[in-house]
């Protein structure tokens, strides 16, 4: 296998590889999930389920190569066996996390998966990843039904190293009426998993805080017109807008806020889907001053990652979650380390139901975005690696990456 690191280009074109690859396979032991055998001179296949294109692209490519970062630190081995990282775009839609995942979790040689990015693919992908007895870690789904028990968006195998948005929820709006001394506020979201209780719990937590929520309003996906919803949000006079949406509808919102009566005085307010490099410039100068909630790791913390992300692709991360990548595949190694038995020729046994365990099991866990500790449910963030950034006119200007910030504000 070659071990060069993907281009942009490879990104684009990986999803036949999981067809074409042959390799490991399934075995007849370990346990009620059985286990997968890996031959000598065989690679140990982890997988990406991750949106490589479109506009929510440079979300899934950073967290692609967020996760490269660590594979490069152990040349792409592991137990003396290659390590094959191929994957597919899932788009960040329901429809695409489907098709991603019915791809991978058909592939008995997958060992592991990282995914999804968006939270709605991860809806229709983890029952299928689950089913299929495989361990997925996303280094950037927020949704917090994701790791409900009681949510029948729950699956077994499936765990996070992003925050849950009931810790993003409650920062976003705890700064808007703490910090910013707003009293009144409104919410746009688009439908997603991800957006919808985003702002619910937003706007939960800004009344709790003694505010309150003018109105909660929703567009689609695919909107570019945004005058309406804007016009009938001025009518509410809210001091704040929160909308947790993606690129480009985001885009819309805060570009054409500026034109709509009523609305020229009143704070934007975005999180970590529009976290990116690509923001601030396509939405234009009524971004200035826009602030956005989202990840955040200490600049010290992750210099050396960020020194090799640079070296390794020529440029930095485009969206706020590599460094929660770099700690999942970590945590993916770790694990397959703690459970694999190896034969005396070099082959691999690794229990499906073992390798699930050691992820659950994970504890004081030293990453990058802080000590991880897993629960039964997945969740393995504490919230701690949060901040609220603001958008400056360097970054519309394209002088300075967005990416590159100082956090305005951390909790």
């Amino acid at each position: 296998m070659n071990k060069r690191l993907f281009s942009l280009l490879a990104l684009l074109t990986v999803s036949s590889l999981l067809a074409a690859c042959g390799g490991a396979g399934t075995g007849d032991g370990g346990g009620e999930l059985g286990e997968v055998v890996i031959a000598p001179g065989d690679p140990i296949h982890i997988a990406w389920i991750q949106t490589v294109t479109g506009a929510t692209g440079p979300l899934g490519i950073t967290n692609v190569r967020g996760a490269e970062v660590a594979l490069n630190e152990i040349s792409f081995t592991l137990l003396g066996h290659d390590i094959q990282w191929d994957g597919e775009d899932s788009l960040c839609s329901a429809e695409g996390g489907q098709a991603a995942g019915t791809r991978v979790a058909s592939d008995p040689t997958v060992v592991a998966v990282m995914g999804t990015t968006c939270s709605g693919e991860a809806r229709t992908a983890s029952p299928l990843i689950s089913e299929a007895g495989m361990v997925m870690i996303s280094p950037s789904n927020t949704n917090p039904d994701l790791t409900n028990p009681e949510h029948p968006d729950a699956h077994p195998g499936y765990l996070r190293t992003a925050h849950n948005d009931l810790f993003q929820g409650r920062v976003a709006a705890e700064f808007a009426y703490n910090e910013l001394g707003a009293t009144t506020a409104a919410t746009i979201h688009d439908g997603s998993p991800y957006a919808e209780s985003l702002q619910a719990v937003f706007a939960d937590v800004f009344v709790e805080l003694g505010g309150t929520i003018t109105s909660q309003a929703a567009v689609n996906v695919g909107d570019t017109d945004m005058g309406p919803v804007l016009t009938d949000l001025a009518t509410g006079s809210p001091e704040l807008i929160y909308f947790p949406i993606f690129e480009p509808e985001g885009n819309f919102i805060a570009d054409q806020a500026c034109d709509t009566a009523g609305l020229e005085d009143t704070i934007l307010m975005g999180a970590d889907g529009l976290l990116t490099s690509t923001f601030p410039a396509a939405s234009g100068e009524c971004s200035v001053g826009m602030f956005l909630s989202g990840p955040y790791v200490d600049a010290t913390l992750q210099a050396d990652f960020l020194a090799s992300y640079n070296e390794l692709f020529g440029e930095g991360p485009a969206a706020g979650f590599g460094p929660h990548s770099y700690d999942a595949m970590k945590m993916i190694l770790a694990s397959i380390e703690a459970v694999a038995v190896v034969d005396a020729d070099g082959t691999v046994h690794i229990d499906r139901q073992a390798l699930r365990d050691a992820m659950y099991a994970i504890s004081g866990f030293a990453g990058l975005t802080g000590t991880l500790t897993c629960d039964a449910n997945g969740d393995c963030a504490t919230g701690e690696a949060l901040a609220i950034f603001q958008v400056s006119a360097e970054n519309v200007a394209g002088t300075v990456d967005l990416l590159t910030n100082a956090a305005y504000w951390t909790p």
